[in-house]
């Protein structure tokens, strides 16, 4: 049976799932990329479904599935902004550091220790994210079917990932994994990165519209990162279920 499960990356995310809410630990980078990441995706969840209200509680109403939820770095924001979310992972480790940590926090989020081609739900979702997730699948093909069948029709899925280039070797994994020391070395595979063409090809196969595409680019004078044209690295696709 085909599986979108690569056993080894989950190894290698459970071994360090006590780090996920360290904010100076093996997750710093992406401590440091959720303020860019939760701006992108809050402002084209507001166009797409009109959504006017500027209080915090502005999601109130949205059902997020966050696939690949970790320790739920991600799942939090969401939740707090009012959106009723649920976490899955193939972790189980990750998911019960992400339950007690929301816990601690009052939070009220489902998660699931799962994977979305095992994932079986009556009412579907509004929006799914996929925020650094697919380059560490197995059959990205069924990935993106299984997330088809689990989202509303007009509704929205948000896919982050890496970009298969020259430039991405180098800052990646040459420069994050090896000098930097951001990233455990092995964290990723270069040859696992697709190519911004690629994915949206296989999202259009699969009946989804790209809404918006954006780079995501790393300032090392002001130490954040920004919303950019430059996809040579990381970059972000909104996309619509037709």
């Amino acid at each position: 049976m085909s599986t979108t499960i690569n056993k080894e990356e989950i190894q290698k995310f459970s071994k360090l799932a006590d780090e996920w809410w360290d904010v100076n630990g093996k997750f710093k980078p992406l401590h440091m990329f959720n303020p860019v990441r939760i701006e992108y995706i809050t402002e084209n969840i507001k166009k797409q479904f009109n959504i006017k209200k500027e209080k915090s509680n502005f999601l109130d109403g949205i059902k997020i599935l966050d696939i690949g939820c970790g320790g739920g770095l991600i799942s939090e924001p969401m939740a707090r902004l009012g959106a009723t979310v649920t976490g899955i992972d193939a972790s189980e480790k990750n998911i019960n550091i992400a339950n007690l940590h929301s816990k601690k926090g009052g939070l009220k989020i489902n998660y699931f220790n799962t994977s979305p081609e095992n994932f079986e739900v009556t009412d579907k979702f509004d929006v799914i994210l996929n925020l650094e997730i697919v380059e560490h699948v197995d059959d990205i093909n069924l990935y993106v079917k299984s997330c088809f069948k689990l989202l509303k029709k007009n509704g929205l899925m948000f896919t982050a990932t890496l970009n298969r280039t020259f430039t991405s070797y180098v800052k990646a994994i040459i420069g994050a994994e090896y000098i930097l020391r951001w990233l455990p070395i092995g964290t990723h595979d270069w040859n696992k990165f697709i190519k911004p063409e690629e994915l949206e090809k296989l999202l259009s196969q699969e009946k989804f519209s790209t809404i918006d595409l954006k780079g995501l680019s790393f300032n090392p004078f002001t130490n954040k990162w920004k919303k950019s044209n430059d996809l040579s690295v990381n970059y972000i696709i909104c996309s619509l279920k037709n």
